[in-house]
């Protein structure tokens, strides 16, 4: 152990991940591509690094917001290819791991924001909340979260902005430990 480092906790920029289908269809694909790209910039304008699962969709949108914003964006993809990462990927790390590497994802963050979403995007929100990552959504699924549990909760924003204070203020709090 370093001296003086407190090991439980090391002090560093809030680190965001950004949820959603990797191809957007329907009537509210636009809007909601519109979105993922203004919470990767407001993300990153409030000095949060953005991760995503570095493909295309909401992945690429919220990972393009960012870097234009001066961010830095890390996309853990799911094949062995680390060339498969959009371009707006500073640091792709190809995890081999499937589906499997959206554990990664919510776990590499203090906090999550799901925009949009199919049931990929379900099964993110539910490892986020079981490995106490509190999760903002924005036009995604409706879920109930049990205050009463003490553990981690959903929370439903209306705009980007909001998506984007509600996560940067859950990720400097931290992961949510729940009661044993």
């Amino acid at each position: 152990m370093v001296e003086g480092l407190n090991a439980s906790r090391i002090p560093h920029e809030p680190v965001v991940a950004v949820i959603g289908d990797g191809d957007p269809r329907g009537p509210d694909a636009h809007r909601v591509l519109e979105w993922a790209e203004e919470v990767g910039t407001l993300l990153a304008r409030a000095g949060a690094t953005v991760v995503t699962g570095g493909l295309g969709g909401v992945m690429q949108a919220a990972s393009k917001g960012a870097l234009s914003a001066g961010g830095l964006t890390i996309g853990f993809l799911p094949g062995e290819d680390f060339t498969e990462a959009n371009e707006y990927i500073r640091i792709p790390i190809a995890t081999g791991l499937g589906v499997m590497r959206n554990l990664v994802v919510v776990t590499s963050s203090d906090a999550v924001v799901a925009v949009g979403g199919r049931h990929g995007t379900l099964s993110e929100i539910g490892l986020a909340l079981r490995m106490g990552r509190q999760v903002v959504t924005l036009g995604s699924w409706r879920i109930e979260s049990d205050q009463r549990m003490g553990g981690p909760r959903v929370h439903r924003a209306r705009d980007p902005r909001e998506a984007a204070q509600l996560a940067i203020r859950m990720a400097k709090d931290g992961p949510v430990r729940p009661p044993s």
